[in-house]
């Protein structure tokens, strides 16, 4: 899966938006490293056929189905992974959305489904998992933002909001957090290929500005972002806390 590889034996990490994409590489990575992974998503089928891979090469992985819109699902599903766990090590808040619409057309309806998944849901997935990694002194939170965290796109004003309102709630949670030893960083890609940017790369005009615009002239795949959360998650980066690392190809540099 991964070119970079670390030991995470004996860890515990919750993987959210793990059926597909981003989500699933992440979780792939960390299995491939020697972490039990707990995969979470609101759909089922997919989850299952990231256990089964995980397990055919000789991981572990179990899965628990949540929509981190729900509050009361975050909290159910954090509970049920640390009674089978014994403790959590590691959560990755992958789980996000993008609904496009211009700023003179963007619904209450469609703000909210972006807010409540991208930022809510993050928010409470870390907090309920803090609570539990407070009572062992340490642990790695890692959301997966986006560059649209530092700069604006068309028909992205919500989704901009959100991921730039969870880089900040993340550098608050890092230092409140600080005590605990639970280290809380992001992870902020450019526009990758994935199931949720397939169908606008089906588009050639946006897909070719979209390339203009990254130095390295290329978009991304989920395991461009794979290394970044290894590190993150990893002891060598046991003095990195409340920051974001850019896995854009030089967008944000521009």
């Amino acid at each position: 899966m991964g070119k970079v590889k670390v030991d995470l034996s004996e860890k515990n990490a919750i993987v959210t938006g793990a059926g597909k994409g981003i989500g699933r590489a992440i979780a792939l990575a960390l299995a491939e490293s020697g972490a039990k992974v707990f995969g979470v998503s609101r759909t089922l089928k997919d989850l299952e056929s990231l256990r089964d891979e995980i397990i055919k090469g000789g991981g572990k992985c179990s899965i628990a189905g949540c929509d981190v819109q729900n509050v009361k699902q975050i909290g159910e599903m954090v509970e049920k992974v640390y009674a089978e766990s014994g403790r959590i090590d590691i959560l990755v808040n992958s789980a996000g959305l993008n609904i496009q619409a211009h700023t003179l057309d963007v619904t209450e309806e469609q703000w909210d489904t972006i807010m409540n998944t991208n930022l809510k849901g993050a928010f409470f997935t870390s907090q309920a998992v803090a609570k539990k990694m407070k009572e062992h002194k340490q642990g790695r939170i890692v959301s997966i933002t986006s560059q649209m965290a530092f700069v604006g796109f068309y028909k992205r004003v919500a989704y901009c909001a959100s991921k730039g309102g969870l880089t900040q709630a993340t550098k608050a949670m890092a230092v409140e957090l600080a005590e605990y030893n639970i280290k809380v960083n992001c992870i902020a890609p450019t526009f990758l290929k994935t199931p949720l940017t397939e169908p606008m790369f089906e588009n050639k005009e946006f897909y070719n500005e979209v390339v203009s615009r990254i130095p390295l002239g290329k978009v991304g795949t989920p395991e461009d972002v794979v290394g970044a959360v290894l590190y993150l998650v990893s002891d060598s980066a046991d003095l990195v806390t409340g920051t974001s690392i850019l896995v854009d190809g030089g967008w944000v540099a521009w």
